[in-house]
């Protein structure tokens, strides 16, 4: 059996376009999820013009997912940082503070969407940060970043649960410590920027956090909680997340770069975080603020 989800912004999913969807894949009786913004029903098989119908959903801004029935609410979320949630990339912001702003920028995209090695772009972007301040770390932690509408949400809706939750960023310590803490993450990883003097020296330190230490601690955190990689929900958006996405029962591209969507069956581009709780079968009334 499987599952289809349609989500779409607060109050804009209207009923007559899911039963005509039901309909015609001949799909059982639909479920509303949240009034007017999500709702699912089950299916014998998956349809055939799957992706044509994805692609008519993305034009009325309305996301669409089918996955097995069996097995979709998760044990572990393992989750990006950067653009997922957050909803800035960190490095592009120092980098901002100290005149860098456009050229860092460029070199995040591209490394993002899978043009240049995580590993040397980090190097190059973490190198022109290099004499600014410690205190600037906090500066931007308090003044330029804004968090991903749903994470909370997410996080403590699947904690509710007996879930467990880890961020892991190819980001800065420095900013998953609190971003963690603020969503109520079990346990976070991430680079760590070197300091010296009060300054920033323009060093990572080794090793480096990228896409195989991902998968490592998505191997790592189930081992540990004795679960299997099935019962995983991974959430990313950048090149270096597909490692863990593809690995993980679910992976979910939100918000991601078109080399990302590419690889992964379910992409969020309109709904928020909660999108990640609808097409496990979660309620507005089982959501926990």
């Amino acid at each position: 059996m499987f599952i289809t989800t349609l989500i779409a912004g607060p109050g804009q999913l209207d009923t007559v376009l899911v039963e005509n969807l039901r309909n015609a894949w001949g799909g059982g009786d639909a479920v509303w999820l949240s009034g007017n913004t999500a709702a699912e029903f089950p299916m014998a098989q998956k349809p055939d013009n799957l992706w044509s119908v994805w692609d008519d959903m993305q034009a009325m801004r309305i996301d669409l997912v089918v996955q097995p029935s069996a097995g979709r609410r998760k044990r572990l979320l393992l989750a990006d940082m950067d653009s997922t949630m957050i909803q800035q990339e960190c490095i592009d912001e120092l980098a901002a503070e100290a005149g860098v702003g456009p050229r860092v920028a460029d070199i995040t995209a591209r490394a993002m969407n899978g043009e240049l090695d995580f590993e040397a772009a980090l190097i190059e972007r973490v190198g022109l940060l290099r004499g600014l301040p410690e205190t600037i770390i906090q500066q931007v932690v308090d003044t330029r970043i804004t968090l991903m509408p749903g994470g909370r949400t997410l996080v403590q809706t699947m904690k509710s649960q007996g879930g467990h939750a880890a961020l892991v960023s190819g980001g800065f310590t420095a900013f998953t410590a609190k971003i963690a803490e603020t969503l109520g993450f079990d346990e976070n990883r991430a680079n760590t920027l070197m300091v010296k003097d009060g300054t920033l020296t323009g060093e990572v330190g080794r090793p480096i956090l990228g896409r195989a230490a991902k998968v490592t601690a998505l191997e790592e955190i189930t081992t540990r909680l004795g679960i299997t990689e099935a019962e995983v929900i991974a959430v990313g958006d950048g090149a270096n997340d597909l490692g863990m996405l593809g690995r993980a029962g679910t992976g979910v591209a939100l918000h991601a770069k078109p080399s990302v969507q590419a690889e992964c069956d379910v992409r969020i581009n309109h709904g928020d975080l909660t999108a990640l709780l609808y097409f496990q079968g979660y309620t507005d009334a089982d959501f926990v603020a």
